[in-house]
Formats: C-alpha cells, structure tokens, sequence
C-alpha cells in the first residue's frame, strides 16, 4: 500500500514538475512551410545590429531574424551571411530557414550564432530596418537592359 501511495505521489510531482517547466519555457513559434526564408532565393540581406537581420527573397517575402546572443562579426567578408539549417530541416525542408530549433547564421568569421526567431515583415518595416542597416548585400535578379 505504501508503495502504490509513494509511486502515485513521485508521480503526481514529477508531473507538476513538468508543467512548471513547460510554462516557463518560451514558446517556439515556427513559420509554416511555405511562408520560410528559401535559401536558394535570398536575394537581399541586411544585418541591422549584432542581433538582427532582415532577408528578402524573390520581389515580395521580407523576414526578420533574431539572433539568441550578439554576433558581432556578422556580415563581415564573403560570403558576409550564410544560414545554417537544422538536422531536423535537412531531413524535411531542405534549403529552408522556418525559425526552428537548431537553425543558425554564420559569415566567413563569424562561428554559428543561434537563431531565435523568424518573421515575415512587410515593406515598410523592412525599408526602417534596412535604413539602419550596419552590414548590407544585395543580388538584383533585374534581367539587364540592352543599350
């Protein structure tokens, strides 16, 4: 009897152990499939600050990226940004960036600094961002003209 009531009792606060853990871990909010950064489409990033970067690919998604923790040679050299999908993502959406848990941005001498969260932003969010802009590449898909 005893045995049952000290299981029963383990077991009631290990599970109130849990939920307070839970709670008191952030929420990790992922974009869904098709709204994450495609790699193979970023065609403009800026990084604003140690902590943030804006991305466009194609004429119309704009992103935020936030970083966990200060990365402070972040666009410095080529290539000055580079975005490093989970394990998770190689298996499942490969050459996406969604805001998951293990994606990371690095530059040629910058290590991996963890991601904290993607957005999309619109227009004239991203031009304020881009205006303060400390790090900047831009790869225009315009055709050229002929003279």
């Amino acid at each position: 009897m005893k045995t049952v009531i000290s299981a029963a009792l383990a077991f009631t606060l290990a599970a109130t152990a849990l939920s307070a853990f839970a709670q008191s871990a952030p929420a990790r909010n992922s974009l869904p499939y098709k709204d994450c950064i495609r790699l193979d489409q970023i065609n403009e990033w800026h990084v604003v600050d140690p902590q943030t970067v804006i991305v466009r690919t194609g004429p119309y998604q704009r992103y935020l990226v936030k970083l966990k923790a200060s990365c402070d040679k972040l666009g410095i050299g080529n290539p000055g940004v580079q975005f490093v999908p989970s394990e998770a993502d190689k298996a499942s959406a490969p050459l996406r960036i969604c805001g998951g848990v293990g994606e990371k941005v690095r530059s040629k001498i910058q290590p991996p600094c963890a991601i904290d969260s993607v957005s999309l932003i619109d227009q004239a969010a991203f031009d304020g961002y881009r205006a303060k802009a400390l790090h900047h590449s831009v790869r225009t898909q315009q055709p050229s003209k002929n003279p």
